[in-house]
């Protein structure tokens, strides 16, 4: 699915992510405030099969897994980034959001066309005929994304075992 690059910089924190004030009003009213204080019309503007592209650092700042979920509700590809806070990368894959690592974004803008693909680890820039290499993903956490996080994962897995059985 082509989608268009949503460009982002270094230090997005997970309260610009998920802003607290809009916790108790439930993920809809979460994602529709996603990155507002950056980018007032991010969430308004993203379709599915948009991806976002950041700088170091992306989603440092507090533990909590709804900035990760905003983000997979509004429909995003994926994310990519020079590097990621571990606690969000984790909290991205267990809720089924592909997070990929770039060594080098330089030439990629906002407004891009581009494809994220996950088996090839690859962000193909389609309006611009080129491709940015990203760290592949291991076996098992394209496994656990393809089945769209770690509870279904778990799920399809327990099912499969106690059929075996």
């Amino acid at each position: 699915m082509t989608g268009r690059i949503f460009r982002f910089g270094d230090d997005i924190d997970t309260d610009q992510l998920a802003p607290g004030q809009y916790m108790k009003g439930g993920l809809e009213a979460l994602a529709a405030h996603c990155l507002e204080g950056v980018r007032p019309d991010f969430a308004a503007a993203v379709r599915p099969g948009d991806v976002l592209v950041a700088g170091r650092n992306f989603g440092m700042g507090s533990s909590r897994e709804q900035a990760a979920e905003a983000l997979r509700h509004l429909g995003l590809a994926g994310v990519v980034a020079l590097s990621f806070a571990g606690i969000f990368y984790r909290n991205a894959i267990n809720l089924g959001l592909p997070v990929l690592v770039a060594a080098d974004l330089s030439g990629v803008e906002d407004g891009d066309l581009a494809e994220l693909d996950l088996d090839g680890g690859q962000l193909r820039l389609t309006s611009r005929g080129s491709v940015v290499a990203l760290e592949p993903l291991p076996d098992n956490l394209r496994r656990l994304l393809a089945d769209g996080g770690l509870v279904p994962h778990l799920k399809k897995r327990f099912l499969q075992e106690r059929e075996k059985a």
